[in-house]
C-alpha cells in the first residue's frame, strides 16, 4: 500500500486541480486495502484469494451545489478526468443549503493516536492451519454430521482525507478473524450453527479449537427442535443477537432520519427511554476497536460520547448536514465511502453491562424465549413497530431446557426499550456490543 505521505500529496494535487478547475471548495478521501481470505472444507483447502485495492473519492461545490466523482485508475490523466466530470456535474446539481466543509476552527489539529493498526501479516500457512485446526474441532464434536467450512481472513487499510481549507491527516486499520459453521442431524432434521472470533490484534484472536468446538456443541443443541404456542412471554437475548436492539436505538437518532422526520425516536429529545442506570455509549477512540478511528469523515474531533445516559436520550447523531439542518453542532460522527457525501454513523457502540448474571436474570422466568438468532428485518423506523424471525430456546422454571425454532417476535421498540434489563456479561466481541438482555412482554408467535 502506499503510505500515508504518498496519498496525502496525491489528494492535495487533486484538490488544486480542482480549485483550478473551477471550484469553489472540495475535499477528497482516499482508500487503500489490501486482504487475504482463506477456506477449508473436509481438512481441504478451497479458496485462497488476496486482494489489494486504491479508491479515491472527489467532492467539490459550486456555492450550494455539490457532486463527487469516484476512481480506482490513479493515472493522472484519469484523475483530470475525475476533476473535470466533478465540477461539470456540481454546476448541474441542485443547490443542498447544508452542505459544505466544516469552518477552519472545526478541524481537528492534533488527533490522538489510537491502538488500532497491527503491523502483523499471517502468512497463507498460518491462516490454513487455523481454519483447519477449527473444522477439525468442530467435526470432532459427537453428532456432527457435516461441515460448511471454516474461514479464515485479514486485511488492513490506510484512510486518507483532505480539505481545501486546510485538513489533511490519515490513519490505518486492521483486522483479523477466523469462523466455523458445521451442520449436526440427517436429513430434514438437520440444524446448522457457528461460532466465530475477530479482533485488531492477530494475538488478541480467540484459540482456533475452541471456535471450532463451540460451533459443533451450539449446531448439536439446537437438535428436535420444537414450536410453542403463540403468548407473552419475558424474552432473553443472548449477546450474540442483543447488540442488535443498540443498533436499532443508533438508527432511531441517526441525524439524517431525524432532519427528515423519519423517526420513531425523533420527538424524544431528553426523555427517559430506557429504565435507569442504562448507558449507552460511542466511543471511536477505544484502543483496538472495531470502528476505532482519530477523527471524523469530515476532519472534525471525535471522542467517547454517551447517546443514551441513566435512560435518557441525550444526543442525535450528527454530521455536518444534519447538524445544519436542525441547528445544532456536529457530533463528530460522519463516515463516508469515496462515492457518496458523508453521513452519520456511529462508531465503537456498545451498552454498559448491567449488575445481574445471565443466571439471575432468567431465574424467575416460568415460561420464556432465550433467544441465540435472528431472521429477516422486519423493522419499521418510522413507527417503531419490530417483528422478526428467531430461534433459541425454551426456558422453564428459570432454566434454559429445549431448542424451538420458527418462531416469530414482535412488539414496540418504545416498549422494548423501556422495559429492558441488561446482564453483567459485557464483552467487546462484534463493533456493537451488548450484554445478555432481558425485555418482558414480547409476543412469541408459534403454533
Amino acid at each position: 500500500m502506499a503510505d500515508a505521505e504518498t496519498q496525502l500529496n496525491l489528494l492535495a494535487d487533486l484538490l488544486a486541480a480542482a480549485k483550478k478547475a473551477g471550484a469553489d471548495a472540495a475535499d477528497a478521501v482516499t482508500y487503500n486495502a489490501a486482504s487475504l481470505s482463506v477456506s477449508c472444507r473436509m481438512n481441504e483447502l478451497e479458496k485462497l484469494e488476496r486482494a489489494e485495492s486504491n479508491d479515491l473519492g472527489l467532492r467539490v461545490f459550486i456555492g450550494k451545489q455539490q457532486a463527487m466523482v469516484s476512481s480506482t485508475d490513479f493515472d493522472s490523466s484519469t484523475l483530470n478526468e475525475v476533476v473535470e466530470r466533478a465540477v461539470a456535474m456540481a454546476k448541474a446539481a441542485p443547490e443542498d443549503a447544508y452542505c459544505g466543509l466544516a469552518e477552519p476552527d472545526q478541524l481537528v489539529t492534533d488527533p490522538p493516536v489510537i491502538e488500532m493498526h497491527d503491523d502483523t501479516e499471517p502468512s497463507n500457512d498460518a491462516l490454513i492451519e487455523a481454519a483447519r485446526i477449527a473444522e477439525d474441532a468442530a467435526r470432532a464434536v459427537p453428532g456432527i454430521t457435516n461441515t460448511e467450512g471454516a474461514e479464515t481472513a485479514w486485511s488492513q487499510a490506510q484512510i486518507a482525507i483532505a480539505t481545501s481549507n486546510g485538513f489533511a491527516q490519515a490513519y490505518s486499520t486492521s483486522s483479523h478473524s477466523l469462523a466455523a459453521s458445521v451442520l449436526a442431524g440427517e436429513g430434514t432434521a438437520m440444524e446448522r450453527d457457528y461460532d466465530y472470533t475477530s479482533a485488531v490484534y492477530y494475538a488478541d484472536l480467540e484459540d482456533p479449537a475452541e471456535i471450532g468446538r463451540q460451533a459443533g456443541e451450539r449446531a448439536v443443541k439446537r437438535l428436535n427442535a420444537k414450536k410453542v404456542k403463540t403468548q407473552q412471554v419475558p424474552v432473553i437475548y443472548d449477546p450474540r443477537v442483543s447488540g442488535g436492539l443498540i443498533r436499532h436505538y443508533a438508527g432511531g437518532i441517526n441525524g439524517s432520519s431525524i432532519a427528515r422526520g423519519t423517526s420513531f425516536l425523533k420527538d424524544s429529545m431528553g426523555e427517559k427511554i430506557f429504565s435507569d442506570g442504562i448507558n449507552i455509549i460511542d466511543d471511536p477512540h477505544r484502543p483496538r476497536g472495531f470502528r476505532s478511528k482519530p477523527f471524523d469523515a469530515e476532519g472534525l474531533a471525535n471522542g467517547k460520547r454517551a447517546i443514551a445516559e441513566n435512560g435518557v436520550l441525550t444526543t442525535w447523531v450528527l454530521d455536518l448536514s444534519a447538524a445544519r439542518q436542525l441547528d445544532l453542532e456536529s457530533t463528530g460522527n460522519a463516515s463516508r465511502g469515496t462515492s457518496s457525501p458523508p453521513s452519520p454513523s456511529v462508531t465503537n457502540l456498545y451498552m454498559e453491562a448491567g449488575t445481574q448474571t445471565p443466571v439471575d436474570l432468567m431465574a424467575d422466568i416460568e415460561n420464556g424465549f432465550y433467544i441465540t438468532e435472528l431472521i429477516g428485518m422486519g423493522i419499521n423506523m418510522i413507527t417503531g413497530d419490530y417483528s422478526r424471525g428467531a430461534t433459541g430456546f425454551w426456558i422453564e422454571n428459570g432454566e434454559i431446557t429445549y431448542p424451538v425454532s420458527e418462531m416469530t417476535i414482535a412488539g414496540s421498540m418504545k416498549d422494548m426499550f423501556a422495559n429492558l434489563v441488561p446482564a453483567d456479561d459485557l464483552v467487546f466481541r462484534y463493533g456493537t456490543d451488548a450484554p445478555t438482555i432481558r425485555i418482558d412482554g414480547m409476543t412469541v408467535a408459534g403454533v
